[in-house]
């Protein structure tokens, strides 16, 4: 691989302008695309094999028009102090209200005052009004939402309290500066880690480049494969941090090639043959990561890891090919002016003495003597911030748990003091009869037992369908949507569905969005070990192709799982503990997203493992080439750590910024990935690795002599390719890797 990404690379500086103009070429078809693309579709929320998903399934089929996914809203009116809303006065400005919202979007607009309509609370002071409309929320006009708002105001100058909630206020959420906070730090860190404005802003530029391909194409295909506006949103978090990070790693090797006295497309050829093998695999792991949340089988998530895969897929060929063209085009301003000036004719620095220690050397020096000390205490470190996990509760965002001070929030909390806490989270029960000799006597049964069900307030009568073979019920429980006791209500229930079949021959399936909840809490439950145990094996085998070693890919396993772990603890005690939760803007606590734990493993693993490959590969490199095992540690530290952690620095402040999303999912996945990435590259990659490869020494490249045969040779670190250029040894004042070294660590 190695000797075919350098003939790449020495193309692609060549024949730079060529490759350029391909990639604005593509660019421009790409925004052309979507900017003439149609509106994304709404996001397709499915629960394959679910009974909730089952009970949608029957609704959609005989009850075309109720399952119909129009957008939905709730105007909550509370009468001042001392009155009742159904008072003149009170009751003609609700009814105003009421008329107001009508609008040629909407479909139905419910009468609160109408017999039997359970709208207005006992006390008498609140009333409510639904409202159906015909179009899904992503198609709802600007003037229908704006005339909800200014019906709401109106209402309100009466003298009433009035409050709003459902999905058709929902809009696109902010990510307020995260794209230019994010890019606006690694800025920072690139000018530092090369002190050359060109050398920094070409990472970027490239960078951008390729997420801006990534994201309009999914713009450009999202109605075409149903790709919904969100699907992007893990894309562009993905495809920038890895983006910039690969860009940086093969442009730090192209001047490391310099500063060894390398010619420019020599160079050129070398970083992208080295440093580009190294990308291609790491860039391997994130796709295979991203794309493994297909097992999970719901298709918002497989359409966000495939979306945000095909972006990390362009992100690996920008770097192989506009990486070293842009290389070319910068000439020698790959360095900074101080530089050039002190060496005029080649614009290159003097190669630094051999035993110059840096900052890195000097650290795996000192973790070399002490490896015990730094292993004991970064373990127990993430140990401990990993503690909360234990007490993690999941579930899926409502309106309660919305800042306090939106109008959702309000008239969440407005309704559940006036009809109980579950009366925002109602379980529609669907009854299919027609196994039933008496579908009408079959629900009457089905009302007695679930009334009977402990935590149930109330439930309704029976609706049938034109047909008369399917039936809905609305059941009120005694607990809010997100409480433990409402998803035991769910499970008893469920359990009583065998008995009544039996006895009226009738299905019953509960649904509804506290059900839907529950589903899904227990499919990403369900999923997680399949998953973690399809993505660590598949890239446990292509670790041990680029590491030709066993103990090396364990080790990078085992110390994700422990990043991932603390990183998981970490949300739980800002999310739903509390805990700094004001110093990130966190204004309502509650459970965990229940997709967030394999999505943070999924995103996290592909990550960790660039941070492993980059590191390690260089450590590799010089071991075969004669070094003794700690030497081997010492030098992919000298040569390695500061790329690695200007990289960490870079992906962290990227994920950061989109702490400051006003969404709450966007919130806690930015939060999630940012910390992930802090304790992983900065106390696994840089703590324990060197810890553990230091006690293992020789062994730690310990490959089976059989399973070092059936291997295939990627030669990632390039020694094919270095044997072609420089000779037999590999480097030119080195001695090729001894017989004895190759044998030792394919086990003989």
């Amino acid at each position: 691989m190695a000797t075919l990404l350098y003939k790449l690379g020495r193309l692609a500086f060549r024949r730079r302008r060529i490759v350029a103009l391909l990639w604005v070429a593509l660019l421009v078809a790409a925004g052309v695309g979507a900017s003439t693309a149609s509106a994304p579709p709404e996001d397709d929320f499915a629960l394959p094999g679910t009974e909730a998903q089952k009970a949608f399934d029957v609704m959609e089929e005989r009850f075309p028009d109720a399952a119909a996914e129009g957008a939905t809203a709730r105007m909550v009116f509370k009468a001042p102090n001392g009155e009742k809303i159904t008072a003149t006065d009170n009751k003609a400005a609700v009814k105003k209200a009421a008329d107001g919202l009508k609008t040629e979007q909407t479909a139905a607009v419910a009468d609160p005052f109408a017999p039997g309509s359970g709208a207005i609370s006992e006390k008498g002071d609140i009333a409510y009004v639904s409202v159906t409309y015909k179009v899904p929320t992503n198609e709802l006009e600007d003037s229908t939402r704006d005339g909800i708002e200014d019906t709401a105001q109106q209402a309100r100058d009466t003298g009433l309290a009035v409050e709003t909630g459902g999905d058709a206020l929902m809009v696109e959420p902010e990510m307020g500066s995260a794209e230019i906070f994010g890019i606006g730090v690694a800025a920072i860190v690139l000018i530092i880690t090369f002190g050359s404005l060109v050398a920094a802003g070409l990472p970027l530029i490239t960078a951008l480049i390729g997420v801006m391909i990534g994201i309009s194409s999914i713009a450009a295909l999202g109605a075409t494969l149903g790709l919904s506006a969100t699907t992007s949103t893990l894309a562009m978090m993905i495809g920038l941090a890895v983006g910039i990070d690969y860009a940086l790693f093969i442009a730090s090797r192209y001047r490391a090639e310099l500063i060894e006295g390398r010619e420019r497309e020599d160079a050129a050829g070398r970083a992208v043959g080295t440093a580009g093998s190294a990308v291609v695999f790491a860039g391997l792991t994130v796709v295979i990561a991203l794309a493994g949340l297909a097992i999970v089988n719901i298709p918002v998530l497989t359409k966000m890891g495939l979306a945000a895969a095909g972006t990390v897929v362009i992100a690996v060929l920008v770097a192989i090919t506009l990486v070293p063209a842009a290389l070319g085009m910068v000439g020698k301003r790959i360095f900074g002016r101080k530089v050039r000036k002190a060496n005029p004719e080649t614009g290159v620095p003097t190669p630094a003495p051999g035993d110059k220690a840096n900052a890195g050397t000097r650290w795996a020096q000192f973790v070399l003597r002490r490896p015990v000390l730094v292993l004991v205490t970064a373990v127990l470190g993430l140990g401990v911030i990993a503690l909360p996990v234990s007490s993690m509760s999941l579930g899926l965002p409502d309106e309660g748990n919305q800042p306090t001070d939106t109008t959702q929030r309000k008239a969440y909390d407005m309704l559940s003091d006036a009809f109980g806490p579950g009366f925002n989270g109602p379980l529609m029960l669907v009854m299919d009869t027609r196994g039933s000799d008496d579908p009408k006597a079959a629900a009457k049964e089905v009302q007695e037992t679930v009334k009977g069900v402990d935590g149930v307030v109330s439930v309704s009568p029976a609706t049938f369908n034109k047909g008369g073979d399917t039936a809905t019920i609305t059941a009120i429980p005694d607990a809010g949507p997100s409480d433990a006791d409402t998803e035991t209500v769910v499970k008893n229930i469920r359990g009583e569905a065998g008995s009544i079949e039996k006895s009226t021959g009738a299905k019953l399936l509960v649904s509804g969005s506290t059900a839907v909840a529950i589903d899904f809490s227990q499919v990403m439950n369900d999923a997680l070990v399949p998953y973690l145990s399809l993505v660590v094996g598949l890239a446990f085998l292509l670790l041990m192709l680029v590491f030709r070693s066993v103990l090396v890919p364990l080790k990078a396993a085992l110390g994700f799982l422990l990043s991932v772990l603390a990183a998981l603890g970490a949300v739980v005690a800002v999310f739903q503990w509390g805990w700094l939760a004001g110093a990130i803007g966190v204004e309502q606590t509650g459970p965990i997203m229940s997709m967030m734990p394999i999505f943070m493993v999924g995103v996290i693993f592909g990550l960790a493992m660039d941070y492993e490959v980059f590191l390690v590969t260089r450590m590799r490199e010089t071991y075969v080439h004669g070094e003794t095992a700690s030497e081997a540690v010492t030098s992919g530290f000298k040569l390695g750590a500061r790329v690695v952690s200007a990289a960490g620095v870079i992906m962290i402040s990227v994920f950061a910024g989109f702490i400051g999303a006003s969404d709450a999912m966007i919130k806690m996945m930015g939060f999630g990935l940012a910390i992930a990435i802090l304790f992983d590259a900065f106390v696994v990659r840089m703590a324990i690795v060197p810890a553990v490869l230091g006690l293992l020494g020789d062994k730690a490249w310990w490959l089976p002599r059989w399973l070092d045969r059936m291997l295939p040779n990627v030669d990632v670190e390039g020694e094919k390719l270095r044997k072609q250029l420089d000779g037999p040894g590999g480097y030119p004042d080195t001695p090729t890797m001894p017989l004895q070294r190759q044998h030792e660590t394919s086990g003989v």
